[in-house]
């Protein structure tokens, strides 16, 4: 797997940024749909750790990109662009988070709690022998691909077919999020807004199982000039819903210009 895929023409002055952490690709229908204004920049990735995946971000826009950049970041992604924003703050221009984690760990307690309602009883309870395998590090490839899937399910409201991402990666996951927790626990990622100073506006479904407030609120407090958007009848992948599609690229097409 190539670390980066390209679309359009140089300048690239817009970088797309996969969740996860550990599902690259997912976001290439964003930056298809994109390049028809801009040169867009879709990195893979593959670092096991936050620090590793800040600096192989650095290195994309620094070597391919045409600074300041707008940053597209979707869920773990979201975080990822908010975070390389406060230790780089002169290579970006805005960033878009898009179906972002909350900020604060009281708005996370309730996550799986909603996508486990959404599912029928056997799925729940394959889902909870996925987290158990989660849990202590023992899940394959296979078996974390059946858990994403999964869990895209209870995230839309009303999906269209679609899919460019590669195998996830329970070894990046693992490794990577641990670590993130622990930065949203500490107060350390919130802390992190003081830093950036360029325009930073969400986008979230009403439908996502993470709560729009815990991004709304923190964020409000920490970064002057933050805007959010509240996408009706929206899951957590907006460029995958069917009612919500067509005004998520008017946004993020408005907010790239």
């Amino acid at each position: 797997m190539a670390n980066l895929r390209k679309y359009g023409h140089a300048p690239f002055r817009v970088v797309v940024i996969h969740g996860g952490p550990g599902a690259p690709g997912e976001m290439a229908p964003v930056a298809r749909e994109l390049s028809s204004d801009t040169g867009v920049l879709e990195p893979l990735q593959t670092a096991s750790d936050v620090e590793g995946q800040v600096q192989d971000l650095k290195g994309v826009i620094e070597k391919e990109g045409t600074p300041p950049l707008t940053l597209l970041g979707f869920s773990w992604g979201a975080w990822l662009a908010y975070i390389f924003t406060a230790y780089y703050p002169s290579l970006v221009r805005k960033i878009l988070l898009v179906g972002s984690g909350p900020f604060g760990g009281k708005y996370a307690a309730g996550i799986m709690v909603t996508r486990l309602g959404r599912l029928d009883k056997h799925e729940r309870r394959e889902v909870l022998g996925l987290l158990d395998a989660l849990d202590s590090g023992k899940l394959d490839e296979s078996r974390f691909a059946r858990f994403g899937e999964l869990m895209n399910k209870a995230d839309a409201y009303d999906p269209l077919p679609g899919d460019d991402g590669f195998p996830l990666d329970p070894v990046i996951y693992l490794s990577v999020w641990p670590e993130a927790v622990r930065l949203r626990e500490s107060g350390q990622l919130l802390r992190l807004g003081e830093k950036i100073k360029c325009p930073v506006v969400a986008i979230h479904g009403d439908y996502d199982p993470h709560p729009a407030e815990g991004v709304r609120d923190p964020l409000s407090h920490v970064i002057k000039d933050f805007r959010f958007i509240l996408l009706r009848r929206c899951g957590h992948r907006p460029w995958l819903e069917r009612e919500a599609k067509d005004a998520f690229y008017r946004i993020i097409k408005r907010e790239i210009q």
